[in-house]
């Protein structure tokens, strides 16, 4: 005979405690509704020595599991200019370490291109410096041997540049990871 429907706690299985509350790293906690507790991915620049860090969103529903140290951006060149894809602002004194991939594709000419970057900057609280040459490892499709991809400063501000060529349109993308020490 079928028990269906039925809900007993004083014989046969007893139903699951339901979680009522999750606590996170930040915006702490996220709290199911209709014990729905939605689980998503995303990325931030936060500064967080393990990689990743939870997010509550503040007490909603919304559990955000953020990749942390993470920079990322898109950027398309026409002709020979110098674009930032990637723009970060320090806001605490120290070093950091960035690695960067940078994909190219050349929409006029059909031809890629692919980056890896590694520099390290010191930021005074005011100024961004570059510590001596950023290392690159480049692999270029014909004439795209005339496109760059570079890690320069602007005041306070750390780019990721895409370095078009004449008569090119070129499509960017970049992620990059960095790490960092200070006082």
């Amino acid at each position: 005979m079928s028990q269906a429907g039925i809900i007993s706690t004083s014989s046969g299985p007893v139903p699951p405690i339901v979680a009522t509350s999750y606590v996170t790293d930040v915006n702490s906690p996220a709290i199911p509704t209709a014990n729905i507790l939605n689980v998503l991915g995303n990325d931030t620049t936060a500064n967080n020595v393990n990689g990743v860090r939870t997010d509550g969103s503040s007490g909603s529903n919304t559990l955000t599991i953020q990749l942390t140290n993470r920079l990322q951006g898109t950027v398309t060149t026409v002709g020979l200019i110098t674009s930032p894809m990637i723009t970060f602002t320090p806001t605490a004194t120290g070093t950091y370490a960035i690695e960067a991939r940078i994909s190219a594709y050349n929409t006029t000419g059909s031809l890629g291109a692919g980056y890896s970057l590694f520099g390290a900057v010191r930021f005074d609280g005011a100024a961004s410096n570059i510590c001596g040459t950023v290392d690159r490892i480049v692999g270029e499709e014909g004439t795209m041997t005339s496109a760059n991809a570079s890690i320069t400063v602007s005041g306070a501000n750390i780019l990721i540049n895409g370095v078009g060529y004449a008569a090119q349109t070129i499509n960017w993308s970049g992620v990059a990871l960095y790490t960092f020490i200070g006082l």
